[in-house]
């Protein structure tokens, strides 16, 4: 790489790599995999977990003080108090790994008091490598990314996620694509959202929307599509998206004319709402779950709402 990476971003892109290798061999016999399930839809290989296994040593080996947010482990690694917080997926985009279909990445964050400043977004099947610092740009492979230039939505390619879970609101869901399909150039769905929000970074996508998305799916791309230029929040323009299981991201001019559309359908995952709050309202268990980790990682993160300009909403 011609340009010095900050210590902290090499050593996830070791471990990024490191998972990646795992993830390549495993594709070559798919039909060996022991596959379980976590809910409807929901799947979680051997390779998942021996990728975030592998992630992990990586991380605690070089710092050993910090602590870990991992999809397949929640916070049962690493030191819980940390203000370091390494945020992990170890395998987005399970289901097109265990069909063949090459579509999936490891993602890996570093949060220091709520803030992600190292992110990395490694795409095995094609050996390309996202990674940005705060403040210093973002790459793929040795080349600078910038968000792309288009100013109408009706020109733009935007990338999604659809609902798979259970609770999720497929009616509402329906009366947003609806919207939105009418409203631009073409709507794509690879299936793992961290690429997705990479590609926004490229400027492939000029940009993307889904609901029901958790911590580790959108750390990493976050920052790429930050420091190449873009925004990213909720469906409100505010930058909670990490935990309010809703991101809207894009160039500014087409998040300003996305917020406007989804602004009506926040928080379209109904379902899972009142399960949060009794949740809330339970004694806290022995184990800190991932989504109490989270809450209390990154609530220090939340902003002032992004605030849009009457006359970029209304081009």
């Amino acid at each position: 790489m011609s340009q010095a990476l900050h210590p902290m971003l090499n050593i996830a892109i070791k471990a990024a790599r490191g998972a990646g290798a795992i993830i390549n061999r495993a594709s070559l016999d798919l039909d060996l995999l022991k596959i379980n399930t976590k809910g409807p839809n929901d799947f979680v290989s051997e390779v998942d977990q021996a990728a975030e296994q592998s992630i992990i040593e990586t991380v605690l080996a070089a710092y050993p003080g910090h602590g870990i947010l991992a999809e397949e482990s929640g916070r049962s690694h690493g030191a819980k108090d940390s203000d370091y917080v390494w945020i992990i997926d170890p395998l987005d985009g399970t289901t097109n790994f265990l069909h063949g279909f090459p579509v999936y990445a490891v993602s890996i964050a570093l949060a220091f008091r709520g803030q992600v400043q190292q992110a990395v977004v490694y795409d095995p099947a094609r050996n390309d490598l996202f990674y940005a610092s705060k403040g210093r740009g973002a790459y793929l492979n040795d080349k600078r990314l910038r968000a792309s230039k288009r100013t109408r939505l009706s020109d733009a390619l935007i990338g999604t996620g659809f609902p798979f879970r259970k609770g999720d609101n497929f009616k509402r869901y329906v009366q947003m694509f609806e919207e939105v399909m009418q409203n631009c150039a073409g709507l794509r769905r690879p299936g793992a959202a961290a690429l997705d929000l990479c590609y926004v970074a490229a400027g492939w996508y000029d940009g993307f929307f889904e609901t029901g998305l958790n911590p580790w799916d959108v750390a990493a791309g976050s920052l790429m599509i930050t420091e190449a230029g873009g925004l990213v929040g909720n469906f409100t323009g505010e930058a909670d998206y990490l935990y309010q299981r809703e991101v809207v991201a894009g160039n500014p001019k087409v998040y300003a004319q996305l917020v406007q559309i989804l602004t009506p359908y926040t928080r379209v995952i109904k379902a899972d709402e009142p399960a949060a709050a009794s949740a809330a309202a339970a004694p806290a268990p022995a184990e800190t779950t991932p989504e109490q980790a989270l809450a209390a990682t990154l609530a220090p993160a939340r902003k002032a709402p992004v605030r849009i300009r009457k006359e970029d909403a209304s081009r």
